[in-house]
């Protein structure tokens, strides 16, 4: 692909399946290049939430494309998802204005609990409307959780693959294109519920800088059931049998938790 790019330059594709990131060395040094990057991504390099920003440019396309500092590290296992590491960047992502600022401007709207439900609920196969658990759930999503006082910047894809730990022992967080407005514990709720023993929730949670209250518990809960849901639509769509039924005994485990 033409990225009108001076001589010199050399490209090699990097992870993702849209094909739209690459390292890119030029004079001996390299760079992380990506087309049509999240467009506040100015401002999550100012707070040291992404690695540095070096330049932006629109090219021949109509696309943008923005050039990164490169970083050698290495993405955080699932076991190092339950540190104080990452609650506190994530706390830092929640609680910037800067950020906030930054994705209203761009144009980052917010999503309601109803609209993330009805969201799920649109095309929903058949085998699974039927499923025992899968519908009882969806009933119970029918009651919404109460909003917070303010809605915040959310990543909405917190995989441990998305956390970036420099050979500096830096952490980043990336891969920022399903960003919006809303409840943290939208965001909360996808870390507790893949990475963290839940008899432990309190404990991360205070790292971040939170009580697991009763109502921050039962947001978390909401939240992790509708991620779950949609993980086993989409494992279901894709035919991944495997992954559906992970997800399905998860979802148990989440509405009906042992002691």
């Amino acid at each position: 692909m033409d990225f009108d790019l001076d001589p010199g330059w050399s490209l090699s594709p990097v992870g993702g399946t849209t094909g739209g990131a690459f390292m890119g060395v030029y004079a001996h040094e390299k760079f992380f290049l990506k087309r049509n990057a999240s467009p506040f991504l100015a401002a999550l390099s100012v707070e040291g939430i992404t690695p540095k920003l070096i330049w932006t440019k629109r090219i021949s396309t109509g696309d943008v494309l923005t050039a990164q500092e490169w970083l050698n590290g290495r993405t955080l296992t699932r076991e190092q998802m339950n540190s104080t590491m990452v609650a506190t960047l994530l706390a830092k992502v929640h609680r910037s204005t800067l950020l906030k600022r930054m994705l209203q401007k761009v144009g980052g709207v917010g999503q309601t609990p109803a609209q993330l439900r009805d969201q799920y609920v649109v095309d929903l196969p058949k085998a699974l409307r039927d499923h025992p658990l899968v519908a009882a759930v969806s009933q119970t999503l029918r009651t919404l959780p109460q909003p917070p006082a303010t809605l915040r910047v959310c990543h909405g894809d917190l995989n441990h693959k998305n956390w970036l730990l420099s050979d500096a022992n830096k952490l980043y967080l990336v891969d920022w294109d399903q960003a919006s407005l809303g409840d943290v514990a939208f965001d909360l709720s996808v870390v507790l519920i893949n990475y963290v023993p839940r008899g432990e929730w309190g404990q991360w949670l205070a790292a971040y800088g939170a009580t697991l209250t009763p109502g921050l518990l039962a947001r978390i809960e909401w939240y992790g059931q509708l991620h779950l849901l949609n993980e086993i639509k989409q494992n279901y769509e894709k035919q991944h049998y495997t992954e559906m039924n992970r997800a399905l005994l998860q979802l148990d485990r989440l509405v009906n938790p042992k002691d």
